[in-house]
């Protein structure tokens, strides 16, 4: 009895090409995942031995999530797809913002409390969230996207010319403000643009897998650039051990603040909109239907992923956009390469003397390949808006109210100090903010019938549908039954 060959996602390709792929999935996601604590560590006053701990962290908690997506755990956990997990750039913000209420690195206590929270709301919420899909349409989620881009755009400059513009000193007994000599260095700026040119130039005049990585090789490239100019400092490496895991609640046991933690759950619902996205996307491509259930159980894990991180010192993780494009161009479909990749970032967050090389990396080479990365954020963004129906409706002015409203804080970071703290948490995020307003105005005037016009909006659904729309006054809409003669054929027989 012949047994009918597994699917493509299912098989086992041979242990060379296993090795092969799994890496170059390692390389396409790797600047992506060790960005987001070379950016947080700085902006909350950490010095190069604790990055090199959430360096290692952040690996560690990646390969654990993307190997649980491969391959599965009973039915709770893992969509088994090939997805890989990275840390999301949606925690940025507003892991910066709490901790600098907090203290810088002493409110790193409340940051990893409400992580904690957010993962274990995003357990309780991935079954019903699998199954509201249709409040979180593309005005949202473009909408939301967009700003995630555009709001870390500030994090890229700090690594490139340095903290602060200004220096505080004592003259004459006085305390006074004068110009920092070290922020702004030309040498330090052009450095930053060579990383971005270099990106560029290989990403234009290369081809396949060289193309993908191309951001790997310019960080690669700009630090050997770096080194005859005094910018690598790689002497806590050698201290550093060759094995060895970060002890869970580093930075002290874990605090809680209500506002803190809606916070981060607001960061979880957007995570789950953006791994939704990216499942469904891998789901078309190796030609799997996903089910409310596949979804749930992808989500799920990205709510260990938050909960682990919360004990590890880590970040929430989201399935990696990067990856989904690199299944598109090499169509291999297999979720075992996954879990090879899975591994190999387990074996890197092992190893502290890679979170140690990763942490002193220049901060110009990481600010110029951010950049990058950041301005790519956002043009995702803006296509997933060009996908919205603007005919008809008011999702033009629901995009123009939020990305008003959600760049106040990333413009002016001061606008609401006068605020109670718990709202200064919430609503001085860019992207927290961002999400309550374009959600809300998405059911206000597209869910909420009582508020909305009833003929607006359905224009293009009506055409779809196979309606006609003959001339009317405007916003009335007609229908006319297809005639007998015009209706469809019958399928042909198979």
């Amino acid at each position: 009895m012949t047994h009918p060959a597994p699917h493509p996602v299912d098989q086992v390709l041979p242990a060379p090409r296993l090795l092969i792929l799994g890496l170059q999935h390692l390389f396409i996601m790797y600047a992506g995942a060790v960005a987001v604590p070379l950016i947080v560590g700085p902006a909350v006053g950490l010095g190069s031995a604790d990055i090199a701990i959430l360096v290692s962290a952040d690996l560690l908690v990646s390969g654990i999530a993307s190997v649980i997506q491969s391959v599965g755990i009973s039915r709770i956990f893992g969509v088994r797809l090939p997805v890989v997990a990275g840390a999301t750039f949606t925690v940025l913000n507003p892991m910066i913002i709490i901790a600098d209420q907090y203290g810088g690195k002493a409110g790193l206590p409340v940051v990893y409390g409400a992580m904690l929270c957010s993962g274990v709301f995003g357990l309780i919420i991935a079954k019903p969230f699998s199954m509201i899909l249709r409040f979180f349409p593309p005005l949202v989620t473009g909408t939301v996207i967009t700003v995630i881009g555009l709001s870390l755009i500030g994090a890229d400059v700090s690594l490139i010319a340095g903290n602060n513009a200004t220096d505080t000193v004592i003259k004459d007994g006085q305390i006074v403000t004068v110009p920092d000599p070290s922020y702004g260095q030309i040498s330090h700026i052009v450095l930053a643009a060579v990383v971005i040119l270099i990106i560029v130039a290989i990403s234009r005049f290369t081809h396949g897998f060289l193309s993908q990585t191309a951001v790997l090789l310019a960080i690669i490239i700009g630090t050997l650039i770096a080194w005859p100019m005094g910018l690598d400092h790689f002497s806590t490496v050698t201290s550093s051990g060759w094995f060895g895991v970060a002890r869970p609640f580093h930075f002290g046991p874990p605090k809680f603040e209500a506002a803190a933690i809606i916070s981060m759950c607001i960061v979880v619902l957007v995570t789950y909109t953006e791994s939704t996205a990216d499942m469904l996307a891998v789901g078309e491509m190796v030609d799997k239907e996903l089910t409310p259930g596949d979804l749930a159980r992808g989500l799920a894990t990205d709510g260990l992923s938050a909960l682990l991180a919360g004990f590890m010192n880590s970040f929430p993780d989201t399935a990696y956009a990067e990856n989904v494009g690199l299944i598109a161009m090499t169509r291999v479909r297999s979720r075992y390469v996954v879990t090879v990749c899975g591994a190999f970032l387990i074996i890197l967050g092992l190893v502290p003397k890679v979170g140690a090389i990763v942490a002193n990396l220049p901060g110009p080479v990481i600010g110029g390949a951010a950049t990058v990365m950041f301005a790519m954020v956002t043009a995702i963004g803006i296509r997933t808006l060009n996908k919205v129906d603007f005919e008809g409706n008011h999702n033009l002015l629901i995009i123009a109210v939020s990305l008003s409203f959600g760049l106040i804080p990333a413009i002016a970071s001061n606008f609401y100090e006068k605020f109670p703290r718990d709202f200064q948490i919430i609503f001085g995020s860019a992207i927290t903010s961002t999400v309550i307003v374009v959600f809300l105005l998405n059911l206000l005037f597209n869910h909420w019938t009582a508020f909305s016009d009833p003929h607006a909006g359905v224009v293009t659904e009506a055409v779809e549908a196979g309606a006609v729309v003959p001339e009317a006054e405007p916003g009335e809409l007609q229908t006319a039954e297809l005639e007998p003669d015009t209706a469809p054929a019958d399928p042909a027989p198979s």
